[in-house]
């Protein structure tokens, strides 16, 4: 007995020996989720307050699931917390409810840097770095002065065995300058080198850059965001996620052959969720990326993207912004949220109309000018 017990003892320890020798030929792999310009209009604002309090449980419950299901969980927040009186454009305050509820929604990483960033001055900067470090988040692109940047850039982020390093830039604050000793990562090239310099000596497996540039209303990218997507690419960064244009724009895998790696660029994935009613600014794409590493080298697995559609239904006096995934109501016109206790919902015949409008145009652009990137439906 004592023979079985000792042979059984060294045959485990031979397993966890060999199960640790060959961790790093074992094949990880993550999967991210990006989504666009989380904004909150007056039009918002004003019907998020509900019995002396801002409710946003409605906005999200059909998109949750599928944000929750990811590694990681990346927004970015299209304005400052800055307090009351809370106000939509031109420059925005929004209430940290809504912060909460991305938070609630599955989102864990918050980018800051965009042209509204300091429509609150130092004390929206301060605030907003404030509540999002009180709901235990990750955030980057502001700060509250040089010393905390220095220490604070590249945001790092591990996950299963993959770590990332991200890094969130604007082309500017609507003419604003930052009160110092306040900080806004601007898109300076200089600037830029130097960070993906420091990103690379954290060894990450990724680097990921957050841009907030282009034109507004635009579907296609102009020719100073296509030259600043090679930049980063020559410089080392892995994936360029991009915002600002309220519009959705194209995407592309890009290979480096002579580096034998591959990249993404997102021009721009458009609003997540607005007060907007414009052509094409009434929705936006998630994108999806799985990264996968082996023999201690990560790659794009796969990546896709995921049409979502601002519906503003107006029940009694107010109006319910609820996010609706397009695949998913487009067949049936109706979806059955994640929480068994919502009815089904049903779109309208005017909704469904603003929405299939939104979503044929975002499809045909993207089958003219995408190229790596397909549509998938979102999960049960």
């Amino acid at each position: 007995m004592e023979i079985i017990r000792h042979c059984g003892f060294r045959y485990l320890l031979l397993i966890i020996v060999f199960w640790r020798f060959t961790a790093g030929l074992r094949a990880q792999e993550i999967q991210l989720l990006f989504a666009g310009d989380a904004m909150q209009h007056q039009s918002q604002i004003s019907a998020a307050f509900r019995d002396g309090k801002y409710d946003y449980s409605s906005c999200f419950k059909y998109v949750k699931n599928e944000i929750s299901q990811a590694d990681l969980a990346i927004v970015n927040l299209e304005a400052p917390l800055g307090g009351r009186p809370h106000k939509g454009y031109p420059q925005f305050s929004m209430p940290d409810e809504f912060a909460a509820a991305l938070k609630d929604a599955g989102f864990s990483v918050f980018m800051t840097a965009n042209n509204h960033a300091v429509d609150c001055h130092s004390k929206g900067i301060n605030r907003t770095i404030d509540v999002l470090d009180s709901l235990d988040v990750y955030h980057t692109g502001t700060f509250k002065n040089a010393p905390e940047r220095e220490k604070q850039v590249p945001l790092t982020v591990v996950r299963k065995g993959i770590r990332m390093a991200f890094l969130n830039y604007t082309y500017g604050t609507n003419g604003i300058v930052p009160e110092l000793p306040c900080l806004v990562n601007m898109i300076d090239t200089a600037l830029i080198k130097d960070d993906v310099k420091k990103a690379r000596a954290t060894n990450p497996d990724v680097i990921i850059a957050v841009m907030h540039w282009g034109e507004e209303y635009k579907l296609l990218p102009n020719k100073s965001q296509e030259q600043i997507a090679r930049f980063l690419i020559r410089q080392g960064v892995d994936l360029i996620i991009g915002s600002h244009p309220h519009v959705v724009q194209p995407s592309q895998i890009y290979t480096d052959y002579a580096a034998k790696r591959t990249h993404l660029i997102v021009y721009s994935l458009g609003n997540f969720i607005s007060g907007m009613k414009a052509v094409n600014t009434d929705g936006g794409q998630m994108i999806s990326v799985t990264l996968k590493k082996k023999n201690g080298k990560t790659q794009i697995e796969f990546c896709g993207n995921l049409l979502v559609y601002t519906q503003q239904k107006r029940v009694g006096n107010k109006v319910d912004f609820t996010l609706i995934p397009v695949s998913s109501a487009e067949n049936m016109n109706e979806i059955s949220p994640a929480s068994s206790d919502v009815n089904k919902l049903k779109l309208d015949s005017s909704t469904y109309e603003k929405m299939m409008r939104f979503a044929n145009s975002a499809r045909n652009l993207f089958r003219q000018y995408s190229e790596g990137i397909d549509e998938y439906r979102f999960l049960k």
